[in-house]
């Protein structure tokens, strides 16, 4: 398994580091990269085809049933976060190096977004026209996604780090993260739904910025922590 140089460089070089890492280990297990995509799918086109034709009704559920579905494929790749790096010595060279384990833990996060968020934001809009989508509606659904997937990168995080080597840990980290995604999920889907009705997303994506602005400050803190402990 590929190891994980560290050396005494900036930040940019650290992120730069890992993601080069991250995109080398992910193209070598594509399979598990495409699975929370073809979830996403899978799960979004669904819905039309159970429901029917009803335009009113899909325009009505789009916003709640596209971020489900967002959510649910972004927990798939979680379990895996930190658990290749555990298995093979990876981890403890991170938390032993001069680097802060917090910087590093934030380029992990991010690289679960590009990997994992990014193509389900991607993707969103041609879902989105089953449901009924069209312009305006598209765009605020992407830019939800754009604001609210990282969030659940980094607070996705913190749960797989407290799993970490714990036996039926993919169970667990559902329980722990799910009401911690909730606040992202309802600004999320809110924004799109306020669009909808005229009243504006302005105040629902700010709060997704907001939350966005304290996982990435918050969140590599304390899974920091949780993987000493873990490391322990």
């Amino acid at each position: 398994m590929k190891q994980l140089e560290l050396l005494p460089i900036g930040i940019a070089g650290v992120m730069r580091a890992v993601l080069r890492r991250e995109v080398s280990l992910a193209l070598r297990q594509k399979g598990e990269v495409l699975t929370p995509l073809v979830f996403f799918v899978v799960i979004a086109s669904l819905f039309p085809l159970g429901i029917g034709p009803e335009s009113a009704l899909l325009l009505r559920m789009a916003p709640g049933v596209l971020w489900v579905s967002a959510l649910l494929a972004a927990m798939l790749s979680l379990q895996r976060l930190f658990a290749t790096d555990y298995a093979d010595g990876s981890l403890e060279q991170m938390a032993l190096s001069s680097t802060p384990l917090g910087l590093l833990v934030l380029a992990k996060a991010l690289s679960h977004f590009l990997l994992s968020g990014l193509p389900l934001v991607l993707m969103a809009p041609l879902l989105g026209l089953q449901f009924g989508l069209e312009g305006r509606g598209l765009g605020i659904l992407m830019m939800s996604l754009l604001l609210g997937t990282p969030s659940l990168s980094l607070i996705g995080s913190i749960g797989a780090a407290l799993t970490l080597g714990v036996r039926g840990a993919g169970v667990l980290l559902s329980l722990l993260i799910l009401p911690l995604y909730i606040p992202v999920l309802i600004f999320g889907a809110g924004a799109v739904e306020a669009d909808a009705a005229g009243l504006g997303a302005g105040g629902h994506l700010s709060l997704l910025a907001a939350l966005l602005v304290l996982s990435a400050f918050f969140a590599p803190l304390a899974t920091s922590a949780a993987l000493r402990i873990s490391l322990e």
